[in-house]
């Protein structure tokens, strides 16, 4: 049985690989997590006259240093002073160089966002007139390179390890305390512990480079290291060190103290070391909360610990299968893994798929905000991936469960059947015993008068016996009776090693456990790529974010497209009395900072103009807490109104509120957000 079931390990080991090989390849470096939504002077203006300062406004707040923004002229040469500042909340600008002439400018950038990760891009502008430049802007992003991929590498190491960390220490805790003296579920541990710290140590050591340079002679600046520390993902990546060898302790007396303990004494210990060890785990998993997607955005404080419960149900769920294949498939056949274990894990298993269930749905909210994000962004679609590899991990675990319950029940049957073995062959041998006697005695009769005969010959021959066995009448027959003792002691280990593989046979010729091992590989399969496409996501930058960035991009297209540059905004309404439906267009003229012009008009559903009681406008720019800002535009003429001198004083996303009031008590506010420049 094991001879057929190795090469179909092995095939879908080598399957498993490549599949999580093609995910690897495709992820490619780190994406944007901090979308720029806004510039002044936009990409691609032509302006009069050469501006005091650059502004780029970002989906959520970055990190600089002198050369995280630059603007260089037509020659390649810079012309700002090197110092960005933040003014105000995602915006930060850099001045220029007083009396720059005309020509095209180029506007580089290279920051990292809150969720650390690194971002860069590049436009252009002109003063006067464009011209031709010499500068040439790379097309590699951020976080490629090199430096890039092995910094991914590191990510996808520091997951797997954290889940064969957390997973096998929890099945052994929760499912199967013997298992603490199985030595290739103690190397399992292990093995989790020790990728997790080197994985850490090299984040650890690439970070400056990775957000930076990109160049592999800077991994080993201890400049650029004391810089990383005291940023938000080195004070991570140096807590998470630290915990490790918290969790080096906990291994030690897992495998160590509590090994040794008997069942009762065993008992005692389990609970202090499940709370010492989910303390640990919660830590471990907070370094990566507290530092990537879950630390930025909507209700980052209950985000946080939503991740932290996100991440360990799934070390629990796929480093606790892992554990339960590897000990059904190389675990020593006098321990094999107990029917009692499996249906412990199969519980706990089945808890931690209703925490992901609960948190993955909260974070899907969180990430995407709308239901076309699922497909119109690499998030959603990658998020998809994931929901139907769960689908199909639940539909497999499934079928464990009921190779579980077969298997516990087949247990007793064969507990009861190989006593009855054991009592038949203790019978047949006492039976073995008495006819022996009988026929002994017999015998000693029939020989009685033989014995005077052969009594000297018999004597003499025994004596040479004994004197060859003992080997103590000579030197070389001392020598025969240590090469005696060898070979006994060799003649031992084949006995033992026959009885093992015979047990091992045994074992295998289970059906039920054969189909449980099947089972268990196949979700453990699907488990690896499951990892890889989580990693991937952990990567990725989120669909809010992404439609947030598309929305700016069309917005200041849009309103860039005219000659004046003014934004139209158009918003139905519907205060719910008779005549009470019609249309709202706003003009804003030229939605930049400073002073603006605003045009009203209301239109029936037919496009004719009519006049309603009252008409109000409020600016709000929630990210800075600006506003509301009244307008009250004066009446022109039929279903037309306007205002001059609008002072909008900051660029960035802006909230338009226009309050329509079609009769004494019918009124109703609408609003719609434009980007200002």
């Amino acid at each position: 049985m094991t001879q057929t079931i190795a090469p179909r390990v092995r095939t879908l080991v080598l399957l498993l690989l490549a599949a999580a090989c093609a995910l690897l390849a495709g992820a490619g470096p780190a994406s944007a997590h901090a979308a720029l939504t806004g510039s002044d002077p936009r990409e691609g203006a032509v302006v009069d006259k050469a501006p005091a300062q650059v502004s780029l406004t970002f989906s959520e707040s970055v990190s600089m240093d002198d050369d995280s923004l630059r603007v260089l002229d037509p020659k390649g040469k810079r012309v700002d002073d090197g110092k960005p500042s933040g003014t105000g909340g995602t915006t930060y600008s850099v001045k220029l160089h007083a009396g720059l002439p005309d020509g095209t400018y180029t506007v580089t950038y290279q920051v990292v966002s809150a969720d650390s990760h690194p971002v860069s891009g590049a436009y252009t502008f002109s003063v006067g007139a464009p011209s031709e430049t010499s500068v040439t802007v790379s097309g590699q992003g951020a976080g490629g390179g090199f430096v890039g991929g092995l910094y991914g590498v590191g990510r996808y190491v520091s997951y797997a390890g954290f889940a064969v960390l957390v997973g096998g220490a929890a099945f052994v805790l929760a499912c199967w305390p013997r298992g603490s003296g199985v030595r290739v579920v103690q190397r399992f541990v292990v093995s989790g512990w020790l990728s997790l710290t080197a994985a850490t140590l090299l984040l650890l050591l690439l970070r400056g480079s990775y957000t930076g340079s990109g160049k592999v002679a800077d991994v080993f600046d201890l400049g650029l290291l004391g810089e990383v520390l005291q940023t938000k993902a080195g004070a991570a990546l140096v807590s998470r060190l630290l915990l490790l060898a918290a969790a080096a302790l906990f291994i030690a007396v897992l495998f160590g103290a509590y090994d040794k303990r008997e069942d009762e004494e065993r008992r005692d210990l389990t609970f202090g070391l499940a709370v010492g060890g989910s303390v640990v785990a919660v830590g471990l998993a907070a370094t990566w909360a507290m530092s990537e997607h879950a630390s930025v955005g909507l209700q980052a404080g209950l985000a946080m610990p939503v991740d932290v419960v996100h991440l360990i149900a799934v070390a629990t769920w796929l480093g606790g299968l892992t554990a339960l294949l590897v000990a059904l498939y190389r675990g020593p056949a006098d321990t094999p893994v107990p029917a009692l274990a499996v249906s412990r894990f199969s519980r706990v298993a089945f808890g931690s798929v209703i925490a992901l269930v609960v948190t993955g749905t909260y974070q899907s909210w969180r990430q995407l905000g709308s239901w076309t994000a699922f497909t119109d962004t690499r998030y959603g679609q990658l998020l998809l991936v994931k929901i139907g590899l769960v689908a199909v991990l639940v539909g497999v675990a499934y079928f464990s469960r009921r190779w579980t319950a077969q298997l516990a029940e087949a247990t007793p049957a064969v507990a009861r059947a190989a006593a009855a073995r054991r009592a038949e062959k203790g019978e047949k041998g006492e039976k073995g015993e008495k006819g022996t006697g009988k026929a002994s005695t017999k015998a000693s009769r029939n020989a009685s008068a033989k014995t005077g005969a052969k009594a000297g010959t018999k004597a003499s021959g025994n004596a040479k016996v004994a004197e060859k066995e003992s080997g103590t009448a000579k030197g070389p027959g001392t020598a025969k009776g240590t090469g005696g003792s060898q070979r006994a002691a060799q003649l031992a280990r084949q006995r033992a090693a026959v009885d093992a593989a015979r047990q091992k046979r045994q074992r295998d010729a289970d059906p039920n456990r054969f189909g449980l091992r099947r089972s268990v590989l196949a979700e453990a399969g699907i488990a690896v790529v499951l990892l890889v496409v989580t990693t991937v996501l952990t990567q990725t930058e989120p669909g809010r974010t992404e439609e947030e960035a598309k929305a700016a991009g069309t917005s200041s297209a849009g309103s860039s497209a005219p000659a004046t540059g003014a934004v139209t905004l158009d918003m139905p309404f519907d205060t719910g009395s008779q005549n009470g439906k019609g249309v709202v267009r706003v003009e804003l003229d030229p939605a930049r900072v400073g002073v603006n012009d605003l045009h009203l008009y209301v239109e029936r559903p037919d496009g004719t103009a009519f006049d309603i009681p009252e008409v109000k406008v409020a600016l709000t720019q929630k990210a800075k807490a600006i506003g509301p800002l009244p307008v009250a535009p004066d009446h022109i003429t039929t279903g037309h109104w306007s205002a001059s001198g609008v002072q909008i004083p900051m660029a960035g996303d802006w909230e338009v509120a226009v309050t329509v009031r079609t009769s004494d008590i019918d009124q109703v506010t609408i609003s719609k957000n434009t980007q200002i420049g």
